[in-house]
């Protein structure tokens, strides 16, 4: 692999404002993206790497997709790679939801979107199956490493805790290591790392920060700019899980208690959030438009995802430490195989929700075979799923 500083800042610029304004599909389709990128096609990390990217991501409250995409810049360009990256990631996505918070409030409702979505999600499922290929190669190596992410996955669909199938699965496969340890020592970094999560994990109960706890955010009706950044930072420091997590804590928080929202609003917002590219906190956006015009909008981006930002920064030394050691590279591996069953979970979901009838069971194996025998950019693909989506919807 290349060293980190031959990767401009202009390359990853260009990388991850092409990825926020094609990475349709939600945080597992995020992930199977950047994987075709910057491993496969321009090998700026190797599957190990990414996979270790990908499980510190899993392991720190906010937008999964997101703080892979920050990770990656930070890998390639420390903290300068940081910011550029996951800007570029989270812009495009921003301004897109921006556009539709415009319409919505100047017509009263959405332009049709069912039809772009009928398209995009069954090329999704073939390029998630496809990045699942791949990084189960190199995450799945060993036998109990597989049998650690079939019980992650069983538990994962069963509706188990994400960070607990996390942590659990790297303390099996850490607890299976230590015999044949010539020192049984703890490395600092693997206690620093453990320690840090308990602490995100327990931060909601620690401050009182649980949906619908109480807060700086203000009373009902429409908020100002400082109380609106607080919510949304809020969410941001203490969400974990997928966008059905987001939409109980905005739910919680800014319907049921604030009173800023209805409840048509924030499922307008949720849907905006779904259908559009790149990471759906950016239902943040709409919800900031809504409440506030285009500042409130920035105020809100820029709340629920500094937290992201931050928290990467801070752990993003510790995930090159833990690969020196032994037992905290056990540990990784453990994590690594959790992700793969979570990703593996999300996407059978997404099958589910995406292959509804046979055009496009037939547009999944099209695009699948297309990226398997032709190794076509996963991003045409999306975008012609997106186009044909909406041209089969306008033709009913």
């Amino acid at each position: 692999m290349s060293a980190p500083s031959s990767t401009s800042l202009a390359e990853l610029a260009w990388l991850f404002l092409r990825l926020g304004t094609t990475a349709f599909g939600g945080p597992a389709a995020h992930v199977a993206l950047m994987e075709e990128e910057v491993v496969r096609r321009r090998g700026w990390l190797s599957e190990q790497q990414f996979l270790d990217l990908l499980s510190a991501a899993n392991l720190i409250p906010g937008p999964n997709s997101t703080e892979l995409a920050i990770h990656i810049g930070y890998e390639r360009r420390g903290w300068r790679g940081l910011l550029v990256a996951g800007t570029c990631f989270i812009l495009p996505a921003m301004l897109l939801v921006l556009g539709f918070a415009w319409a919505y409030v100047r017509f009263g409702t959405l332009p049709a979107l069912a039809g772009v979505l009928y398209g995009v999600k069954p090329v999704i499922v073939a390029v998630v199956a496809q990045a699942l290929w791949n990084l189960g190669k190199s995450a799945l190596k060993t036998g109990p490493l597989r049998l650690v992410a079939g019980a992650a996955l069983l538990l994962g669909l069963l509706g188990a805790n994400e960070l607990v199938l996390l942590l659990g699965a790297g303390l099996v496969m850490g607890a299976l290591r230590w015999p044949t340890l010539p020192r049984k020592t703890v490395p600092p970094a693997l206690l620093q790392l453990i320690g840090a999560v308990a602490v995100l994990a327990l931060l909601p109960t620690l401050l009182g920060w649980g949906p619908g706890a109480a807060s700086a955010a203000g009373a009902a009706g429409a908020p100002g700019l400082w109380p609106l950044g607080l919510a949304f930072v809020k969410i941001g420091s203490v969400l974990y899980g997928s966008g059905y997590v987001l939409l109980a804590f905005l739910d919680a928080d800014l319907v049921q208690r604030l009173h800023w929202l209805t409840q048509g609003q924030l499922l307008d917002a949720v849907v905006v959030g779904q259908v559009t590219p790149g990471p759906v906190f950016t239902t943040a956006t709409f919800v900031g438009y809504l409440l506030q015009g285009w500042r409130g909008a920035l105020v809100a981006t820029a709340g629920i995802f500094l937290p992201a930002f931050i928290f990467v920064g801070l752990s993003g030394r510790l995930v090159g430490q833990l690969r020196r050691s032994a037992l905290a590279g056990a540990f990784l591996n453990g994590l690594n195989a959790a992700s793969w069953a979570l990703m593996a979970a999300v996407a059978l979901t997404l099958a589910r929700t995406a292959l509804v009838d046979v055009p496009a069971v037939l547009l999944a194996g099209l695009s699948a075979g297309l990226l398997l025998r032709y190794k076509v950019n996963s991003a045409w693909l999306v975008l012609g799923g997106a186009a044909l989506g909406y041209g089969l919807h306008q033709g009913l």
